[in-house]
């Protein structure tokens, strides 16, 4: 009998649906060719159910989508809801709740992706960055004192414990090991001035990198990591780093690896649920117009295939992938792609079928 997954769906605002329509159609074709089956089963959490309700996530939902191994993500926001609400209410209120601990950001130019990087090539960036995902800044510590006057004071603490850095830098070893390609492990830090937070990480990087003797762990300021990520990106193999640095440069990674349109995530918690998504936002501008750019939440969809252990068949949606973008796409942009996203979405799903061939 062939194993059977079930997925949550959560298309989300804007264009959210229409990409996660084309990761779908995908998926369904790598289950297909590699046989295995996949059930979706959608939930209509947004922005929109939000304005009919009031309700951002039922009280029934967090347990019920912890029922399953994974989740596909569109995307969250909505124009006529004020920023912070559904991020808030339904992003960060999953990854603490369901403990997604882990955010995994690879960062890879795919060929015939422009690079703004001069004379850089998929050669060169091709590297992952692992997150903190619950600790840190967006832990929610701190408050105001005598806001709204003169004397007002804002105060947000940055929360690290043992536990959580140490199974996140240990998550990452591993990941190094199992990538197998530059074994080289980088923290990621500020250790001359957050004297505290990054002492702790200096520490157990460095005790936990004795158990990995094949890997090559090293430091570098994450001031220096985003000058480097920009003059020497090939340098980098994974990165490791606490939440809100991790925030910062992995959007930096995404545009040299030629922008949001390619990006793609997961929010991990390796014994529990964990959820994958585009990196980029709702665009609800182009909602409806059939132009927006599916790949990324493609993507999404090889990488939760692989953390559901059908590692040939995510490794081969990306092989689709960067044959589209090598051989079909004219650019990323949505409505200059020269196909709309069903037809993007097509292309990919017929090579994973042999209807293209995948070079």
């Amino acid at each position: 009998m062939s194993k059977s997954y079930d997925i949550g769906v959560i298309a989300g605002d804007g264009t959210g649906p229409e990409v996660i329509r084309e990761s779908i159609k995908v998926l369904k074709a790598a289950a297909q060719r590699f046989g295995f089956s996949l059930n979706f089963v959608e939930y209509d959490f947004g922005g929109t159910r939000y304005l009919k309700t009031g309700e951002v996530l039922p009280e029934s939902a967090v347990g019920e989508l912890r029922k399953f191994k994974a989740l596909l993500l569109g995307a969250i926001g909505h124009p006529d809801v004020k920023p912070g609400i559904l991020e808030k209410g339904i992003l960060l209120r999953l990854r603490f709740e369901l403990d997604m601990y882990i955010n995994l950001r690879p960062v890879k130019l795919f060929p015939g992706v422009d690079c703004p990087l001069k004379d850089k090539t998929p050669a060169d960036i091709d590297f992952v960055v692992v997150r903190e995902n619950t600790e840190g800044l967006y832990a929610g510590a701190g408050g105001f004192f005598k806001k709204g006057t003169p004397d007002e004071v804002a105060v947000q603490e940055s929360i690290n414990t043992r536990k959580g850095v140490e199974r996140c830098i240990r998550y990452a070893f591993e990941y190094c090991k199992k990538r197998n390609i530059g074994n080289k492990l980088t923290l990621c830090g500020k250790t001359n001035v957050l004297t505290y937070a990054f002492d702790l990480w200096e520490r157990a990087f460095y005790e936990v990198a004795k158990e990995y003797p094949t890997i090559k762990a090293d430091y570098a300021h994450v001031d220096a990591i985003t000058m480097w990520f920009v003059k020497n990106p090939e340098w980098f193999d994974v990165i490791v780093t606490d939440n809100m640095f991790g925030d910062i440069i992995t959007d930096l990674g995404a545009m040299i690896q030629g922008g949001m349109g390619i990006a793609a995530g997961g929010n991990i918690n390796p014994e529990g649920t964990s959820m994958f998504e585009p990196i980029g936002g709702s665009a609800p501008k182009y909602t409806g117009k059939n132009i927006i750019n599916p790949l990324a939440a493609i993507c999404a969809g090889g990488l939760l295939l692989d953390y559901l252990g059908e590692a040939e068949a995510g490794k081969t949606i990306e092989s689709a992938v960067m044959h589209i973008t090598g051989e079909r796409l004219k650019s990323l942009a949505a409505g200059n792609m020269g196909f709309s996203t069903s037809e993007v979405g097509d292309m990919v799903a017929n090579c994973l079928l042999g209807v293209l061939h995948i070079y």
